[in-house]
């Protein structure tokens, strides 16, 4: 697996995921990125033993961009940590159906998961095992009638970037889940990790790490977008 590293010391790994590659094992059996990762700083470092790597974050198996693994258990601890207590920033930018009238705004919703269908969706607060998740979102551009919006995400929710956006209208170029109706079959879903900034766990100085999309469609046809 061809995977870029963006950032490499003996604490942290943050690299680029590929698209349609899940971050772990899962029930696909397909080769995932935390093992393929192992893997490789095993046999680049050749190392006798077992490989510890952590993952800090996930993304969805269709998502790509930066992702932030850690390489020790005192790092992977201290992560944690910040991504509990919401000192993590992970930024994105995603290309959405329609134009979207509201440029800026915070969205709250409560969201459940359907484990058995993998599949989620906003509800009421009162619903058993919701969960609260919030999002800032940013028009970038409209062109025709698509929106790209520079996302802030200060949840970590299942989907929840996707189900957010759907449930207010205006769901992910591509996304077949949440948006079937307005998404033709083979199209990917145009959701990218472009930045995540955080103290280092171990060093305590400021990290920010870029990752941009490829250029293909839709990504190239935003001026926004760096290439």
């Amino acid at each position: 697996m061809d995977i870029q590293i963006l950032y490499e010391d003996n604490h942290l790994l943050i690299i680029e995921k590929p698209i349609n590659v899940p971050v772990q094992q899962d029930r696909s059996n397909d080769q995932d990125v935390l093992t393929a990762m192992k893997m490789f700083i095993k046999k680049r470092d050749r190392k006798p033993g077992n490989v510890y790597l952590s993952l800090v974050h996930r993304l969805d198996r269709p998502v790509g961009g930066a992702l932030i693994l850690a390489k020790t258990s005192k790092a992977a601890s201290r992560l944690a940590n910040a991504l509990r207590k919401r000192e993590i920033e992970r930024t994105y930018v995603a290309v959405v159906r329609g134009n979207i009238e509201k440029r800026h705004d915070t969205l709250t919703h409560y969201l459940w998961k359907d484990r058995r269908r993998n599949e989620v969706r906003a509800v009421e607060s009162s619903v058993k095992d919701a969960k609260k998740a919030i999002l800032t979102y940013t028009v970038l551009e409209m062109k025709e009638d698509l929106s790209l919006v520079q996302i802030a995400l200060e949840t970590g929710r299942s989907h929840q970037i996707r189900v957010q956006l759907a449930t207010i209208g205006h769901p992910l170029y591509g996304d077949q889940k949440y948006g079937a109706n307005v998404n033709k079959v083979g199209e990917q879903i145009a959701l990218w990790s472009t930045n995540v900034s955080f103290i280092h766990p171990v060093r305590r100085e400021p990290l920010s790490i870029d990752s941009s999309p490829p250029n293909v469609e839709p990504w190239n046809k935003w001026k926004s977008i760096k290439k």
